[in-house]
Parts: C-alpha cells; structure tokens; sequence
C-alpha cells in the first residue's frame, strides 16, 4: 500500500472507532431525556436524523439522490420495509434504556452478529465452517441460560437483535449505499413522524417540545443519529470488514460497562455466567474470522506474480 492508502485506511479505522463509541455512550443521552415519552423522543429522532441525513445528501450529491432511487420500484418497497424496521429498533431501545434495561440491549447488539449469521444461512443460503457452528451453539446455550435465570425470555435483546439483524438483511440486499439509504428511509418515515407529533403538540402532549435544553437535546438527536452512520459509511469502504466486524463490539461492551456501573442495573453471578457463554462464543467467531483472513493475506502475499 502506498502512503495515501495508508492515510485513508487510518482515517477510515479511526472514524469506525469513533462511530462505534457513540453508539456505545448513547444511552447516556437518551437517559437525559428520560422526561419525556419514549415515542416522542423516536419520533423527533426520525425527524431532525431525515432533516440532517437529507441535507447532507443533498450536498454531496444534489437534488437527484432521492428521484434516483425511488425510481426502482422493487428498492423502494425494500427501503420502505427497513425504514420500519429500524424506527422499531429505535423505539424498542429507547424505552428499554429509560426502563432499566440497558444490560439488556447491550446483551442484544452482543448477540446481534451471530444472529446475522444465522440469518446468512436461511436467507442467503451461506454455508458456515464447524468452528462458526460452535460459536452460534454456545451463544445458543448463553440465551437459554439468561432465560432461565431471567425468569423470562430475555424479549428486548432478542427483538433488538432480530430487527437490527432483519434490517441488516434487507440492506444487504437493497442495491444502494448506507448514507442513500438512511436518507429515502427517513423520507418514508418523515411525514408520519410530523403528523404524530403534531398531534400530540395539539393534545397537550410534548410536540416540538417545551423549550430550554430538552428542545435542544431532541433537535441534536437528528445529528446524534446520523453521525455515527456517515462515520461508517466513510470507513466501511477503507477499512477490511474483518476489522470493522471486530470493532463492532466496542459498542455493547460500552452500553453494558454503563448499564451496570453507571446505572446500577441487577447483574449477578448467574447472568455472568450467562454473558460469559456469549463472549466466548463471540471471541471464537472472530478470533476464527480474523485467523482465516489474515492466512488468506499471507498466502495471496506468497503468490508470486
């Protein structure tokens, strides 16, 4: 690689760290804005991150980004199906972390990568190696464990887990960029997230807001939001997808750190154990995915020309 390569892949390496960390401490921000209603908070998040993400399109490729993709039909019922989805995950985990649950969300993004694996199986007929087949067995084992100890099935980090990985698929299917993407979603999502709030504004309900630094902490939700996304969106394309798959649990990791040493959540030895029976399944998938690539870079270095 040469000098500039080696600029735009640090670069590249150091914004997927950074979006990765937002999403990490978010729940700092949404627990700020534990006053108001977890639906009201989704629905000005969809508003100003559609307001932000279309201006910054709009920018970078000018008025036609939008007519370009709505051309093709089957795209736009694809974007329309995973706009839904993630206004879901939003809402979903919103109200989980303003519950109380935020070692559970972050147990979701924990299981979040394997379960996207299973859905590569199902759905894109992808074939795993054994040591992979391990990995979603332990994972497997972690879950029942936590439900058995949870008394319950542990319902909003498998919904969290299953929205974002179903949204995943879709995604990786809509023949468009992350940043594009975003912004026809927050287009589908836009009119129906202002007709919600203004009715609630004329039913005594928060609306646009009441002022002072809750209205402002909802209006920088929209930049919040979208940040982090244009941050990966420019590092997915400089960065191997070997790293950016490992940097991805900087973002549980930091949710669950917070969930019980800043927000004191029950965490005992059971859901240790439980935990424990994921990280290892996590670190046997990656370290397994990492080793592959990295033998796969040797020997194409060892070829000669």
């Amino acid at each position: 690689m040469n000098a500039a390569t080696d600029r735009e892949m640090a670069r590249g390496t150091w914004m997927a760290i950074a979006s990765f960390v937002l999403w990490g401490v978010m729940p700092l921000y949404w627990h700020a804005l534990k006053s108001v209603p977890s639906l009201a908070i989704v629905l000005q998040r969809i508003l100003w991150s559609a307001l932000f993400v279309g201006a910054f399109l709009f920018w970078r490729d000018g008025r036609g980004w939008l007519r370009n993709v709505l051309a093709q039909p089957r795209l736009r019922m694809m974007l329309a199906a995973s706009g839904m989805l993630i206004a879901f995950n939003w809402g979903l985990y919103i109200w989980a972390v303003n519950a109380g649950h935020v070692v559970e969300t972050a147990l979701g993004y924990f299981i979040n990568p394997l379960l996207n694996v299973l859905i590569g199986v199902v759905f894109l007929r992808e074939r795993l190696r054994p040591l992979q087949w391990l990995s979603v067995a332990i994972a497997g084992m972690g879950v029942l464990w936590l439900t058995f100890n949870y008394g319950r099935l542990p319902w909003i980090a498998l919904a969290l887990a299953g929205s974002f990985a179903l949204y995943g698929l879709i995604r990786k299917l809509a023949a468009v960029d992350s940043v594009s993407g975003l912004g026809v979603e927050g287009a589908y999502l836009f009119l129906p997230a202002l007709a919600m709030l203004a009715w609630q504004a004329g039913h005594g309900g928060i609306g646009f807001g009441q002022g002072g630094w809750i209205t402002s902490l909802l209006v920088l939700s929209g930049i919040v939001t979208a940040l982090p996304l244009v941050g990966f969106a420019y590092a997915v394309r400089r960065v191997p997808l070997t790293t950016i798959g490992l940097m991805q649990y900087i973002a549980p990791t930091l949710q669950f750190l917070l969930g019980v040493f800043v927000f004191h959540e029950a965490f005992d030895g059971a859901r240790l154990i439980g935990f424990a029976l994921i990280w290892i399944a996590l670190t046997l998938f990656a370290g397994e995915g990492l080793l592959r690539s990295t033998a796969a870079s040797a020997n194409k270095i060892a070829e000669p020309d």
